[in-house]
């Protein structure tokens, strides 16, 4: 046990945490990049995290940059790791550090996969796992229910964003600026996972696989609405400031 806290203690382990955040905002940055050019038709790729890793990898030293943004993002586990087992948490925040573990866990997953050379999106993985649940009543029922999870993450996002809660995760002084960037992020957030969930509902109910997908389905949804380039570079820029609100973050994180 004080192995661990003279870990958390530790400056290598602060480092860490404030790579792994920073790593966080870049992705969310490049996603709100791809979902900008989404929205005016200058973009071929998918507008989430996988499109976004993929975007890195074609910059120069990508490979270098998506190990940096794997290993930063596997720090983030270990943190939450940590936070679980020694921060004498209450039941609340326990869910809300595992279901970060997990995200920061599967982006790291995916950093290192397109950094080895895999390319396969993340819209058709999910499409053809949805496929193949669907091919059941049971299986359906189970793509409802994890349409309704999203959902419920989705509504949390939104808490945070009219609460403020999310500046529970910060230390010292919170400037009014950091806030909004917050609130904005959390919404924006909150909207595309609802979105997302809502999606994924509906294929079940309606058995059409092609609108079960992640934030690339829900993001080009909302590009065929009316007024659906306007919307969706609304959203954009607010996947872009919770990137920029992850950058304050990774200064101020309290651990």
């Amino acid at each position: 046990m004080r192995t661990a806290q003279k870990a958390q203690q530790s400056r290598l382990y602060a480092v860490a945490i404030t790579v792994g955040l920073i790593a966080y905002g870049v992705v969310h940055l490049l996603i709100a990049w791809i979902a900008l050019q989404l929205a005016w038709g200058k973009s071929s790729g998918e507008a989430d995290q996988q499109g976004a890793l993929q975007e890195l990898a074609s910059k120069p030293f990508g490979g270098v940059l998506l190990w940096i943004v794997a290993v930063g993002l596997l720090a983030l586990v270990i943190w939450k790791v940590l936070e679980l087992v020694y921060g004498h948490l209450d039941t609340e925040k326990k869910v809300s550090s595992i279901g970060r573990g997990i995200v920061y866990l599967a982006l790291s997953i995916s950093a290192a996969k397109v950094a080895m050379g895999s390319s396969k999106s993340g819209t058709s993985q999910s499409s053809g796992m949805t496929a193949k649940l669907m091919q059941s009543g049971f299986g359906r029922v189970v793509v409802v229910i994890a349409g309704l999870v999203i959902i419920g993450v989705g509504v949390r996002q939104l808490y945070k964003a009219v609460t403020k809660k999310f500046t529970e995760d910060l230390t010292g002084g919170v400037s009014e600026s950091t806030i909004m960037l917050g609130r904005v992020g959390y919404a924006a957030k909150g909207i595309a996972f609802l979105i997302v969930g809502g999606l994924f509902a509906y294929a079940a109910i309606n058995y059409d696989t092609k609108k079960a997908g992640g934030l690339d389905t829900a993001l080009r949804t909302i590009k065929d609405q009316p007024f659906g380039s306007v919307l969706l570079t609304l959203m954009a820029l607010g996947i872009a400031c919770f990137g920029v609100y992850c950058f304050v973050w990774s200064r101020n994180a309290r651990h």
